[in-house]
């Protein structure tokens, strides 16, 4: 048995580790159906309420209203959902399941139902109830964590830190700025260098209207401190390239890179991608371990010059559903 709070903590993250596997969780898709598990869950959401808002759901699966958006977008899309003006508020519109929606709930439901009840029934029936009151417990303690207002959130300051997706005046000199001054103290990078990022992203920007691409950046106090771009155009065969992905030196640490990498992958998720490709180089080891607890996975290493400097470049790669 755990004998003080390290051991206690580490046991704990090694039994939901290990809860996350057996659930399927990091499945490209979950409860046998061809689905990612937002989705999932934003079915089951919406079957067990009846009728939600695009709001409800954000809320309710803790994710940001530009994902949700994205979402249910696929899903009526799919023929799962309708969508409706709310009787109530013109500004909002109901989400139902269609009798298409309806079915793949149903899977969805018998399969959860036998993945639990061949899990349970060895158990005797007070330790079923243990089992039930210990996720019940845990679950209401990890929320109430994340609503303390003195908790160690994703930001660094949140009331003053935000993620904004779209392009906005003056972004692209902010992140070539944030790249040059980054990459000198790298790995002395110089103009050349600056010039490549440069040439990069006015290539793309024109480009960001289309669905398949996105940017975002992170603001703290009126300035970017960070940024993340999907291309779903240069790379082909329904393949996202992440690219841009800084965050200025006052803001590591905080909570701010991760919320930008998160926005971007749930964008891909969203958008069915079958892969994400990224580039980086050796010895950035923080981004590194974000990367890999993604699931991305290293295909490549070489020594490369295109940026001014002979540096070990690296490729990561990370697969995703081919369908939505």
């Amino acid at each position: 048995m755990p004998e003080n709070d390290a051991d206690i903590i580490n046991e704990i993250r090694r039994a939901s580790r290990s809860l996350i596997r057996e659930l399927g969780l990091l499945n490209r898709t979950l409860a046998g159906t061809e689905l990612s598990a937002s989705f999932v869950h934003a079915l089951v959401d919406i079957g067990n309420a009846g009728t939600l808002t695009a709001k409800d759901l954000s809320d309710n699966l803790l994710l940001e209203k530009s994902t949700v958006s994205r979402m249910v977008k696929k899903l009526i899309s799919r023929g799962d959902l309708t969508e409706t003006p709310s009787p109530t508020d013109n500004r909002q519109k109901d989400l139902q399941l269609t009798e298409q929606g309806q079915e793949t709930l149903g899977e969805i439901s018998k399969y959860a139902e036998v993945q639990v009840k061949n899990a349970i029934s060895p158990l005797t029936n007070s330790t079923r109830q243990q089992v039930l009151n210990g996720l019940e417990i845990y679950s209401k303690a990890l929320k109430r964590s994340r609503l303390s207002p003195g908790n160690n959130k994703e930001w660094k300051s949140p009331a003053t830190s935000k993620v904004v997706e779209g392009y906005s005046t003056g972004l692209a000199g902010c992140i070539i700025k944030m790249h040059a001054i980054y990459y000198n103290n790298f790995a002395n990078f110089d103009e050349v260098f600056e010039a490549t990022v440069a040439r990069g992203l006015s290539e793309f920007i024109p480009r960001i209207k289309n669905t398949k691409n996105s940017i975002w950046y992170a603001e703290n106090d009126h300035k970017v401190v960070g940024s993340i771009a999907i291309d779903g155009e240069d790379l082909g065969d329904n393949i996202a390239h992440l690219r841009w992905f800084i965050v200025d030196k006052e803001m590591r640490g905080s909570g701010v890179g991760k919320a930008l990498f998160l926005q971007a992958i749930n964008f891909c998720d969203a958008q069915g991608f079958s892969e994400i490709h990224l580039w980086t180089f050796k010895g950035l080891d923080a981004a590194r371990k974000l990367y890999e607890s993604s699931g991305f996975v290293l295909t490549d290493e070489y020594q490369g010059n295109q940026w001014g400097k002979q540096v070990l470049e690296q490729k990561f790669v990370r697969r995703l559903p081919s369908k939505i």
